[in-house]
């Protein structure tokens, strides 16, 4: 038998990157739903259309990068264009004083994502073997968690260091956004377009067209139809801070949900990796799906902070076990030359569904209180098995 090839080195950089600048974004993610609460005085129902807007931002953002990647044949440009600007906006948000101005910076902020998110995983899928592809994708997703923990740890350090003073905790977060765009810049080199009488053709036509969405197969657009199900029944991990504080944990400590979260979203995601390239990936989806609607009855229950730790913990291994999975399903379905545009309509779904599911949920919450949101989770994602069925008879 022939030795299993390695991950290569690129994907250690490409998870750096995504570390440095989650590390970035998480630290700011941690505290922003209680500032925006406590210290501005924003509803929580305004919260949740905050981040549906700022995730539909995103999502609609990366089918035009997707695309865009797919007919220049290069990724790296764009890459590197989305993480420049969401650390060039990382600034507004220590100097927010109104919600509107959050709003924008979010707003700005998921531009840059969504500009960089499709070309990337595309990127990951051009630099890897066919037989490593589920543990390069855990692998990345593993490291940007690892950021995902880093940030509110380094929140909850930093508003003990401050006294509690927000704006100056937030501030740090422009550090590791910039040291992620020079390691993207200096450390990941994009891999040479194929050679050959196809390298000689001009670009491709615009791939967004009709023929071209015909050339995605049925396997693709029924885990499209699974991702967007999924993610209608998990909304923005916002509402989990929320629920701290809504069980009495002070701003000061409301990060430590995000860190037990992401603690165990960062320690399943690669080996869920290597189990989707080695055993039944419907049965691992179906696991997920099972965890989820058992985060949402924990943390629909929770009276006490070591109950929503327990449901956050139980977040974060659905998670771990879900999203690396979709993205390496992604790669496998679709066509190389459709890889930017498969991942863009990917995004977009999933986005569309986090900005549906994130207005639900803060309308929910105030008007039926916090434990109705959770309970409203488990329910679709009960929901959502009939499409993981569908998806198994065509994987």
């Amino acid at each position: 038998m022939s030795p299993r090839p390695r991950i290569p080195a690129a994907i250690w950089a490409l998870g750096g990157v995504s570390l440095l600048m989650d590390t970035s974004s998480e630290l700011i993610h941690s505290l922003l739903p209680v500032f925006l609460v406590v210290t501005l005085g924003t509803s929580v129902a305004l919260v949740g259309v905050i981040e549906g807007i700022a995730e539909a931002t995103a999502a609609v953002a990366k089918v035009f990068s997707g695309v865009l990647s797919d007919r220049l044949r290069r990724r790296k440009g764009l890459t590197v264009l989305g993480y420049g600007l969401a650390a060039a906006v990382k600034p507004l948000f220590p100097l927010a004083n109104s919600a509107t101005t959050v709003l924008v910076a979010r707003f700005l902020d998921r531009v840059g994502k969504g500009i960089r998110g499709a070309p990337r995983d595309a990127l990951v899928a051009d630099l890897t073997p066919p037989a490593v592809r589920g543990a390069a994708y855990g692998l990345r997703q593993a490291l940007d968690t690892v950021g995902a923990i880093a940030g509110p740890v380094l929140a909850l350090l930093l508003m003990a260091w401050f006294a509690g003073d927000v704006r100056t905790v937030l501030s740090f977060a422009v550090v590791p956004a910039v040291l992620a765009v020079l390691v993207l810049v200096l450390l990941v080199r994009e891999p040479e377009p194929e050679r050959g009488p196809a390298a000689q053709e001009p670009p491709a036509p615009w791939p967004l067209r009709r023929a071209a969405l015909r050339r995605l197969p049925r396997l693709y657009w029924t885990v499209l139809g699974l991702a967007g199900l999924l993610t209608l029944a998990r909304f923005s991990e916002a509402f989990l801070v929320l629920r701290a504080e809504n069980l009495g944990l002070p701003m000061s400590r409301a990060p430590l949900v995000m860190v037990v979260m992401n603690l165990t979203y960062a320690a399943s995601a690669y080996p869920a990796g290597l189990l989707a390239d080695r055993h039944s990936r419907p049965r691992l989806m179906a696991a997920g799906l099972l965890v989820l609607v058992a985060a949402d009855l924990a943390l629909a229950a929770a009276t006490s902070p070591a109950m929503l730790m327990g449901g956050a913990a139980l977040w974060g291994l659905h998670m771990g076990l879900t999203q690396g999975l979709l993205a390496t399903l992604i790669a496998d379905a679709a066509p190389m030359d459709l890889r930017g545009t498969a991942f863009g309509l990917f995004h977009l779904a999933t986005g569309g569904a986090t900005f549906l599911a994130s207005a639900l949920a803060g309308a929910l919450w105030s008007l039926f209180g916090a434990p109705a949101t959770f309970l409203a989770g488990a329910i679709l994602t009960v929901l959502a098995l009939p499409g993981l069925f569908r998806f198994a008879r065509h994987a």
